[in-house]
């Protein structure tokens, strides 16, 4: 009979470029691995020290260890050659259809298999080396035209790089590693300067605020103008004269960035409202062209304006962080740029100063504003670690106490940190890269639009075209029927919808974010708003993750000391956290007494440990383990015992030392405070279905259930039975997601709708594999979370309403006589209702007792 064997190696390692598990080249690896013979499967997982790792499963009879190493270091490194990377930002906001005209000007250049813009800037491509270089779809970035320029935006460089962060996978490194091959220079090269030396003033005269000022420039003209005609107190002139003054300001940017349409071959709906406005003046309505290029040119500046506000709001989060820190360095203070630390440095932070870097606190005490990073309101104390060393090299398993992150802000004592990570792999630095990343991802409803779009343009166009011909089949003028046929280009012109789902996700990306909750795109936001089921993790997630040792109940001629003693003995060889609690409980109760010796320490999978002590095997695992091995049933008074405190609610280990009981020990792990707060809040919410799965026994997870408040527990699960459990809830529930710390819930994670990890700050695993991640270990973010998604969804659904509404109304009334004046008011107010309506997200506050979930109370300074 065949047997598979594994083998796992550092992703990073085979694909340098590749970050997420999400990227087309993680396929192309698959494909090129699964048709070897001999390999059975290929699949992405987390690994032990926190790197995303590439598992391959092969049959060692077909082909050997040393050949699947070569295949997947050749197959890495072709696939690295023939394929790159590219993520950058243009520094400015742009037009939601200005975004969508730029990817499909970059995915039109030969060689790239996918881009995407975001409305804020952030770009990434995918492209083939051979047919593309960077340096050749940078140019295109930088091309005249290729960014439609805007007054209302800001920012000097067309395509100015952004401040790339790479993020290097600190794990430790296995036998089965390949470390051959591959290239660890910088993913995005920073040219110094101006890029391409191509300078592209966007603000005008009057700075960022030029379109906006024209704008206003333009209705004060309009007003005036139609003043003076409607109640003839000036010369005949003066309102003609004021309207094409008018025209002036309001089309100035509209006929600036047409023109650059037109020489960028594309027709946008800017080019249509500018030949809507020419066709009203041909008609001499030059107060209605006029109304018009005033409420676009106005309406178009606000979108601007909503962009670079979410924008900003995220790239507030980037300066958060210091640019210089005092270095202690033989025995003197040396103020050093903060781009300089490396880990081991040990930095002074004076009291209310900002942190510099991640890392350990060595001396003093001190309360930590963690908002920045995390959103906790309250300050956390600190206090220093006992091995700085230690816990650099692990800082992701280092207690919230002692741990310490760049761009939070310091109380009233002065401490010394250990810098733990270089600045651009900080957790601040991680957080404004992957929400640079999130803003490219369009969500479903987006993709719906962009399709809807794609549609409704031509359709609408043939239309106009229809209609420019109706003359001909009713008496009528032919100024009549142009008339009408610009007014249905105006009322029909999708403004509205193009910007009314990119400015609600912005907002509600950028909102998260200032909240201490990283959410990663549309398609997150959107299905989190929408599900009614979530799962959780009980170890950690609804409880606190500290056990305690509660009970010890010895067998029938054992002795407590005895079982204490082989439970110490094998337990101190395990990083689990109920083994920590049995450790920490048999010191206590063990005192001075002498300790056992434990050797060929085994874990038994989701069931326990074995060891070897005083020459005979010890077994330490849950009852069920001794139930499913027929020669190892339990004597009565032990299950008596066992019975007796799983009805308590303590989960329960048996100690067996060779042929011999010694007995039950009880431990439990108290549920958070604020678990049974957070579950009405998530009900009130509208989550109907609040399930836990959990690895410990029904009748423990039953109780914490009954505890907290969920609807319903599910226990005695192993790993993959959590997956399963996941995909059953999908199959009966739809939607579902799944909270949980991230690392031992991975797989879980992966497979429910939203995959959301709590304490996130300082884990990288969290980090990678979550969806949502809750930078504190606070589950009261949660509700904030929800409801905000909630809240991003219930105003995507009302502009998308409110945008299809308007055109659905105003197509058939100007086509049944409705004027352009209407038309404008109409078309050009749902444009601004949308915008808004978006913005208001950036304000959702949710409170959870009385008390804001998010950072906003916290006050941040400079």
């Amino acid at each position: 009979m065949n047997t598979s064997t594994k083998i796992r190696i550092d992703l990073p390692l085979v694909l340098p470029d590749v970050q997420g598990d999400h990227d087309h080249c993680i396929a192309r690896l698959n494909a090129a691995l699964l048709g070897r013979p001999g390999i059975e499967q290929v699949h992405i997982k987390s690994g032990e020290a926190n790197t995303p790792v590439l598992c391959v499963h092969y049959q060692p009879e077909t082909i050997s260890l040393q050949r699947v190493r070569e295949l997947v270091q050749a197959a890495g490194a072709e696939l690295t050659a023939k394929y790159g990377h590219l993520s950058t930002r243009i520094e400015r906001a742009l037009h939601a259809r200005s975004a969508r005209a730029l990817a499909d000007r970059l995915r039109a250049v030969p060689g790239v298999h996918e881009a995407e813009v975001s409305p804020s800037g952030a770009v990434t491509v995918e492209y083939e080396r051979a047919l593309v270089s960077e340096e050749a779809l940078r140019s295109v970035l930088s091309e005249p035209g290729a960014v439609p320029s805007a007054g209302a935006s800001s920012g000097t460089n067309t395509a100015a790089p952004a401040q790339h962060i790479v993020v290097p996978n600190k794990a430790e490194r296995h036998d089965d590693h390949d470390h051959a091959g591959h290239d660890h220079g910088e993913r995005f090269p920073h040219p110094e300067g101006k890029e391409g030396d191509h300078e592209h003033a966007h603000g005008g005269i009057f700075g960022e605020n030029s379109e906006l000022i024209f704008a206003s420039v333009a209705g004060a003209l309009l007003a005036v103008g139609w003043l003076i005609g409607r109640y003839g107190s000036g010369p005949d002139w003066l309102p003609l004269g004021c309207y094409i003054a008018a025209y002036g300001f309001g089309g100035f940017y509209t006929t600036k960035e047409a023109v650059e349409n037109i020489l960028a071959r594309r027709f946008e709906i800017d080019t249509l409202m500018l030949v809507a406005a020419v066709g009203a003046a041909a008609l001499g309505q030059w107060a209605e062209g006029a109304l018009l290029l005033f409420l676009f040119s106005l309406g178009h500046s606000l979108e601007h304006y909503a962009m670079g506000r979410a924008r900003r709001a995220i790239e507030a989060l980037a300066k958060l962080a210091p640019e210089t820190a005092n270095v202690r360095r033989d025995g003197q203070l040396v103020e050093v740029p903060v781009g300089e630390l490396q880990p081991g440095d040990i930095v002074a932070v004076r009291p209310n100063e900002r942190l510099p870097a991640d890392g350990v606190v060595t001396v003093g005490t001190s309360s930590v504003n963690q908002a920045p990073v995390t959103g906790e309101s309250v300050p956390i104390d600190k206090q220093p670690v006992p091995d700085p060393q230690a816990a650099i090299a692990s800082f992701d398993r280092v207690p919230a106490e002692h741990r310490v992150f760049a761009g939070t802000i310091n109380g009233g004592g002065a401490i010394d940190v250990m810098v733990a990570r270089r600045a651009e792999q900080s957790t601040m630095a991680r957080v404004v890269k992957m929400v640079t990343d999130a803003e490219a991802q369009r969500s479903p409803t987006q993709h719906f639009t962009d399709r809807f779009e794609k549609l409704f343009v031509p359709s609408v166009l043939g239309l106009v075209a229809l209609l420019l011909f109706a003359w001909v089949v009713i008496d009528e003028p032919f100024v009549d029927s142009f008339y009408r046929a610009m007014a249905v280009l105006v009322a029909a012109s999708p403004c509205a919808l193009a910007i009314s789902v990119p400015s609600a996700v912005l907002s509600g990306v950028a909102r998260a974010a200032r909240g201490g909750v990283l959410v990663k795109g549309g398609a997150p936001l959107e299905n989190l708003g929408t599900l009614s089921s979530i799962a959780f993790d009980k170890t950690g997630t609804l409880t606190e993750g500290k056990p305690k040792l509660t009970d010890v109940v010895t067998a029938t001629g054992a002795s407590e000391p005895d079982l204490l003693a082989v439970a110490l003995a094998v337990e101190e060889h395990s990083d689990h956290p109920l083994a920590a609690a049995v450790i920490a409980g048999a010191k206590e109760r063990l005192g001075n007494q002498p300790k056992a010796v434990a050797s060929h320490v085994k874990s038994i999978t989701g069931r326990g440990v074995q060891a070897m002590v005083d020459g005979e095997q010890v077994h330490i695992a849950k009852p069920v383990y001794f139930t499913e091995n027929a020669n190892a049933a339990l004597p009565k008074d032990v299950d008596d015992a066992n019975r007796n405190l799983v009805e308590q609610g303590r989960t329960t280990m048996i100690v067996r030392k060779g042929a011999k009981f010694l007995g039950v020990i009880g431990v439990m792990d108290t549920p958070r405070p604020v678990a049974g707060e957070v579950m009405a809040a998530l009900r009130g919410l509208g989550i109907e279905r609040l399930i836990m799965i959990s690895g410990d026994n029904q009748q423990v997870a039953d109780a914490v259930a009954k505890s907290v408040g969920l609807t319903e527990a599910k226990g005695d699960l192993m790993p993959e039975q959590k997956v399963v459990a996941i995909k059953e809830l999908r199959t009966k529930h739809g939607k579902v997601a799944m909270v949980g710390d991230g690392v031992n819930d991975a797989p879980a994670m992966a497979n429910a709708t939203v995959g959301i990890a709590m304490g996130a700050a300082g884990s990288d695993v969290a980090l990678e594999t979550a969806d949502v991640a809750l930078m504190a270990d606070d589950l009261s973010q949660l509700p904030f979370a929800v409801g905000l998604s909630r809240s991003t969804s219930r105003v995507i659904k009302q502009n998308l309403w409110v945008s299809l509404g308007v055109v659905a109304v105003l197509i058939p009334a100007t086509i049944m006589g409705l004027n352009i004046g209407t038309a404008v008011l109409f078309h050009e107010g749902s444009t601004l209702l949308v915008v808004v309506n978006a913005l208001r997200l950036l304000a959702y506050n949710d409170k959870l007792g009385g008390k804001t979930t998010a950072s906003d109370s916290a006050q941040v300074k400079s």
